[in-house]
């Protein structure tokens, strides 16, 4: 999903305290992590060794080896607010034990993976499973000369097509690359013989856009350490590098990556001067250039994960062992820059944040790390974790992360007398948000509680206020089928549930607020749920009926819309999707007041920008302007005219203008426009930048991080004076975000 999978406003179910990381060089202090999940060897699994994979909806999905009702595994599920559905338990018979590796996603939901053992002749299989949890066996290993024992996991082609490779089997027995088309026909592409090519594959496969494939053997190879395979399209075998176990490193049991130069990174077990692994490089003609030799010392050992890259080119990876106390420490998390110099993000210790990383990470846009440990944690069995990565301002309320609420992710409404109300995703009795209001001294009401149950929970959205004083908005949990619901909530504090989703084609998981017209409907997105699962635009009424007025089908016409709309006078909708459109990189759409959708413009992921991820203003001509995420560098602020024509009005660089815009803009009078970024600027933390009418960018604040908060998710509201009002999702004098008052900044 371009920069990771949500890219889309965030869902973070267990809330975002990030801190800001200070680069202090190899083994730096211990960055803040979040456990997502605690296994607990009952029927929810136990001991993950694999890593996990990410839906547009932020859900996690992976497995487990052991546990599970026949101790044989498991396929689980971890939404956005840490609740773990085990979507198969494995019995080790026919339908496949002890899975090895994790799954990957289809656009339809579904998940792909494999076994190492089970099956009909007890040599694993390849398993296709269902949103809802139904497995179809899609391959069974003999163990042998098709292959047996998987223990990677499987890539998908887009014409169905799934490669993987086997530990054992094949010709010789030392295992294969094979390929399964989308009727289960197998066939075997290569058998290693246990010699020079290669010996027992343990990793899976990357492809290149010509329909190569890439990968490792932990074995064979002329040195017996293994090797860095090619596959072509005939099936023909090029061993790019083999590694002798001197220096080059030994035994690689991950699998490679490969940037858009061609140039290959991965990691081995063994070698290197301490005998405890490097992480390497090879460019095209497979030269290798050795980034990092693990000590197994503070700066990790024994890497049985691979690397993934993001668009700096900089590495991410887990190290099983190493640490602060050198060898007997308990793994952590490592970045590498282009040049191979180590960051230390986080160091595990035995206790309740897990310990031992077998598994690697992967990572959403915003920098955020997820993963697995095999054991510590509450039940010494492993959790899933999250890492954080690292004008005149007035911070108005700190959130102190109890009954008050913390990590308000959205921005702030405003009343004629002053009062500022808002949401925050967590804090309050139950963890699961609260709506808030602020008066103009400051102090801070709680008006409601959620409890994450029939009434909602985790709202990521703020709220809409008629003339009368009733807040309206959305929340991403809760409800009667856990997909969310649409709230309306009295001057009183009196909640009324007017809409729960059902997570079927009337859409699920709301992460934008409402709209409402003069006549008392509300109009809003879903970021999921709808006739082909990637999202709806729909219409409530005064009696709480809904009806879907579109639903995206995650193609040429967009999806997953993680913003809210608006409405011009004669009832036509706008708004934008983070993804779909006809390359992959979002949409601006309009849906008329018939139902029929027209894109309005589709970016292209260059210079245009891409990933849309906030709302649309309009002005009186029916210029429509917004940001994008990414594109051809930080971010874009955009103008997209009546005929459909986009111009970019200004592209972040990534420095102190700022990067990464995840909110939309404001538009004053005089046609500037004001908005957020989420990082950038001296510290890092984000600022509030204004836009002129001919382009030019003035940073009106710039966050630390500190006390004045960080990293804000949600744009700006301004009032008659020109004083700007917004929230920051991290900082504050106790860590769970402020929000803050910009002083004389508009106009």
């Amino acid at each position: 999903m371009k920069r990771h999978a949500a890219r889309i406003k965030r869902h973070y179910g267990l809330g975002r305290l990030v801190w800001t990381l200070a680069t202090l060089g190899t083994a730096q202090a211990t960055a803040p992590e979040i456990v997502l999940h605690n296994f607990a060897y009952q029927a929810d699994g136990a001991s993950p060794q694999t890593g996990v994979v990410r839906d547009p909806a932020g859900n996690l999905f992976g497995t487990t080896t052991i546990g599970g009702t026949a101790n044989a595994g498991v396929v689980y599920k971890v939404s956005a607010s840490g609740i773990e559905t085990v979507l198969h338990t494995f019995t080790g018979r026919t339908d496949g034990g002890q899975p090895q590796a994790g799954v990957i996603l289809d656009s339809a939901g579904n998940l792909y993976g494999t076994t190492l053992s089970g099956g009909t002749a007890g040599q694993g299989l390849v398993f296709k499973m269902s949103p809802s949890g139904k497995e179809t066996v899609l391959y069974n290993f003999t163990g042998q000369s098709d292959g047996g024992q998987p223990r990677a996991g499987v890539i998908l082609d887009s014409s169905g097509n799934l490669y993987g490779t086997t530990a054992v089997g094949g010709t010789a027995g030392a295992g294969t690359v094979y390929k399964l088309d989308a009727a289960g026909q197998e066939t075997v592409l290569h058998s290693f013989t246990g010699s020079a090519d290669g010996a027992m594959p343990q990793a899976g496969l990357i492809r290149d856009l010509a329909g190569n494939l890439y990968g490792t053997t932990t074995y064979g190879g002329t040195g017996g350490g293994g090797v860095v395979f090619k596959l072509d399209t005939t099936a023909h075998e090029t061993v790019i590098h083999s590694f002798i176990g001197g220096a080059d490193g030994s035994l690689p049991f991950a699998g490679v990556v490969r940037d858009a130069a061609g140039n290959l990174y991965g990691t081995t077990y063994s070698g290197g001067p301490w005998l405890s692994g490097v992480a390497y490089k090879l460019d095209p003609s497979g030269q290798e250039t050795i980034l990092h030799s693990f000590s197994n010392g503070t700066d990790g050992g024994l890497l049985q994960s691979g690397l993934i890259l993001d668009p700096a080119g900089n590495l991410y990876g887990a190290a099983y062992n190493g640490g602060p106390q050198g060898m007997y420490s308990q793994g952590l998390v490592y970045k590498l820059s282009p040049s191979g110099a180590e960051t230390v993000l986080y160091n595990f210790a035995l206790g309740a944040n897990g310990c031992g990383p077998k598994a690697g990470v992967i990572r959403d846009p915003s920098g955020n790390l997820y993963g697995t440990t095999v054991l510590c944690g509450k039940t010494d069995l492993g959790v899933v974790y999250k890492l954080d990565p690292t004008g005149n301002e007035t911070v108005v309320y700190n959130f102190a992360g109890g009954t008050d609420g913390y990590a308000p992710l959205a921005g702030v409404v405003r009343s004629s007398a002053g009062n500022l109300y808002g949401t925050t995703q967590n804090g309050g009795p139950a963890n699961a948000g609260v709506v808030f209001s602020l008066d103009a001294a400051g102090k801070e009401t709680v008006l409601y509680s959620f409890t994450g149950a029939a009434d909602g929970g985790y709202p990521l959205a703020g709220v809409t206020l008629d003339s009368t004083g009733n807040l309206y908005g959305t929340t991403y949990g809760g409800g009667s089928a856990k997909a969310g619901v649409v709230f309306e909530l009295d001057a009183s504090g009196q909640e009324t549930v007017l809409y729960s989703f059902s997570g079927g084609v009337d859409g699920a998981f709301p992460q934008a607020s409402v709209m409402r017209d003069s006549a008392g409907n509300l109009y809003g997105t879903t970021s999921s749920g709808g006739a082909s699962g990637a999202g709806v635009v729909y219409e409530l009424d005064a009696t709480g009926h809904e009806t879907v007025l579109y639903s995206f089908t995650g193609g040429a016409d967009g999806g997953y819309p993680s913003s809210g709309l608006i409405r011009d006078s004669a009832g036509n909708l706008y708004g934008t999707t983070p993804y779909g459109g006809t390359a992959g990189a979002g949409v601006v759409f309009k849906v008329d007041t018939t139902g029929h959708e027209t894109v309005l413009y589709t970016f292209t992921g260059l210079a245009d920008g891409s990933e849309p991820n906030g709302g649309l203003v309009r002005d009186s001509a029916g210029n429509l302007y917004g940001t994008t995420y990414g594109g051809g560098g930080y971010g874009d602020v955009f103008e997209v005219d009546p005929t459909g024509h986009e111009t970019v009005l200004y592209s972040f660089t990534g420095g102190a203008d700022g990067r990464y815009p995840f909110a939309g803009v404001m538009r004053d009078s005089a046609g500037n426009l004001y908005g957020t970024t989420y990082y950038g600027g001296p510290a890092g933390a984000g600022v509030v930048y204004k836009l002129n009418t001919t382009g030019v960018e003035t940073v009106l604040y710039s966050f630390t991080g500190g006390a004045d908060g960080g990293q804000p998710q949600a744009g700006v509201i301004g009032d008659s004076i020109g004083n700007l009002y917004g929230t920051t999702s991290i900082g504050g004098k106790t860590l769970g975000g402020v929000v803050y008052k910009v002083r004389g900044a508009a106009e």
